[in-house]
Parts: C-alpha cells; structure tokens; sequence
C-alpha cells in the first residue's frame, strides 16, 4: 500500500470517528433542552396550581365567614321574643307559653371595681343578667377591657350616659352628648351599640326616650333594688331583702349596682331567686324597639 493511500485512508477514518461524535452528542443536547423545558413547565405549573390552591382557599374561607353571617342572621330574625316590658311596674310579661315566674338581673356603673367579679360569678351560675354602663368608667385601655371581658361572658351590655347625669337638667343637645357617645365608645370596645338604655336615678326625658327609641334601645327603669340604701349595705342583709322584697313578683326588674356589698351577696340572692322558683330572664329573649 502506498503512503497516498494510507493517508487517504487515515482521514476517512478521523472523518467518520468526527461524523459519529457529532451525530452521538446532538440528540443528548436536544434531550437536555427537553429536560430542561419539562422541568421549567412543570415547575410554572406546580406554582400556577398552589396559586388557585391559595385562590380557593381564600374563596372559601370568605364563602364560610358569608355564610355563617346569613345563618347568624336568619336565626336571630327566626328567634322570637319571649318577654314584653310593661311599663306599668318596669317588669316584663311573658309572651305566649313564656314562664310567667322570672325575674331580669341589671347591675348599673359598670364596670367599676366589681363588675368582671360579678360577671364571672353569675357565668359559673348560668345567671343572665345586662350590665349598664357609665362612659367614665370606660376611660382607660385598663377599663375597656374590663368591659370587653364581661361582654365576651356572654352578658348583654346597656347604655347608662357618659357621665350619670340628671338627664332632666340637661338640654337636649347635652343629652344627646351623653347618650350617642357613649355608644360610639361601646360599640368600639365591643363591636355593637347597646340594645337597652337606663337613665340614671330613672330620670328619663321625652328627648331622651324618643332618642333612645332611634337608636333602636329598649328604654327600661326597675321594679326594685337596695343596694344603694345603707342598712342593705352589707352581705346578708342585701341578700335577704332581694330575695324577700314585698316587690318581688312575676317579671319583676331587679336593679343592682357595682359595689362591694353586690358583689359579694350575688351567689346568695340568685340561689335564693331559684329557691323560690323564678327563672332568669335571658337579655336576649326580651323584645327591643323597632326603629
């Protein structure tokens, strides 16, 4: 073989060894690229799924929140009151097949000193009852809580004025200034405005009815109460005269006040209440205004 021949032969060789190189390492070269436009296909589609993931998750939940907000709504449109006020002795009234023996627990300024005490005592009792407040007890973060601690006890919460003025020797425009700010400050702390309002020492105008009455309050005095009288300004005694009052009787509206004495005479004069065969009287089963 000649030395022409030889080298003709040797680049053949090195010419299909380069073929075969180059034909071997595209197709690797395209399945890397596949490779790679899978995983970024899949990737955009694992995060385009945890995106509706997180979609429906947020739809639901605000599906939930309506939802539970339409059923709040319809029962509290379906529940039907059960006791009427009559003005006649600031009682109530059994409406239909409503137990006519019951009586509604009020306890007026609050919440001073007492007033959680007195609410965490009538919640171990399974005793309803409607704390009125005064906006100066309301002042402080320290006393807003204390107010949003008794609501959340499940107690009803009722407007008493700013300050526990005579509202007859106001003007109109000042009575005004007790009772809608006082709701504001209310409806901050608890996210509602009272559905009840009591004017202190039972001192109601005609301005501040027909107020009240606007604002959708069930305007209400009391039948009885003694704890602001100093001989029932002990335990026992305030405990015996609530339970044996002459003006206890059927829907009877039974005023108490944050005080000491109150306070510790609470557990006594509900026990003696049930002894005697009064039901409480649920805030809630009470018929409002309609504005």
């Amino acid at each position: 073989m000649t030395n022409t021949l030889k080298w003709m032969m040797l680049a053949l060789l090195v010419f299909v060894a380069a073929c075969s190189t180059n034909a071997g390492s595209e197709p690797n070269t395209d399945a890397s690229k596949e490779e790679a436009s899978n995983s970024e296909q899949a990737s955009n589609e694992q995060e385009a799924s945890e995106d509706s993931s997180d979609e429906e998750a947020d739809s639901k939940e605000a599906s939930d929140q309506e939802e539970k907000k339409e059923e709040e709504e319809a029962t509290a449109e379906e529940t039907e009151p059960e006791y009427r006020l009559n003005e006649a002795f600031w009682g109530f009234e059994p409406i239909n097949d409503a137990p006519a023996e019951a009586v509604l627990l009020t306890i007026d300024d609050a919440p001073d000193k007492n007033a959680v005490e007195m609410a965490k005592t009538l919640k171990e009792l399974d005793a309803p009852a409607i704390f009125f407040v005064n906006g100066h007890f309301i002042d402080t973060d320290e006393e807003k809580a204390r107010l949003k601690e008794i609501y959340e006890m499940g107690f009803a919460i009722g407007n008493h004025t700013m300050t526990h003025a005579d509202l007859k020797s106001l003007s109109e425009d000042e009575q005004r200034e007790e009772i809608l700010k006082l709701n504001e400050m209310i409806e901050e702390v608890i996210g509602e405005k009272p559905k009840f309002f009591r004017a202190p020492f039972g001192s109601n105008t005609d301005y501040s009815k027909s107020l009240a009455k606007e604002e959708g309050m069930l305007v209400m005095n009391w039948t009885y109460g003694y704890d602001w009288v100093k001989e029932y300004q002990n335990k026992a005694a305030l405990a015996d005269i609530m339970v044996n009052s002459p003006l206890l009787q059927n829907g009877a509206n039974l005023l108490m006040h944050d005080r000491d004495w109150t306070a510790a005479a609470m557990s006594d004069i509900v026990s003696g209440l049930r002894d005697k065969d009064y039901d409480l009287i649920n805030p809630e089963q009470i018929e409002l205004v309609k504005k």
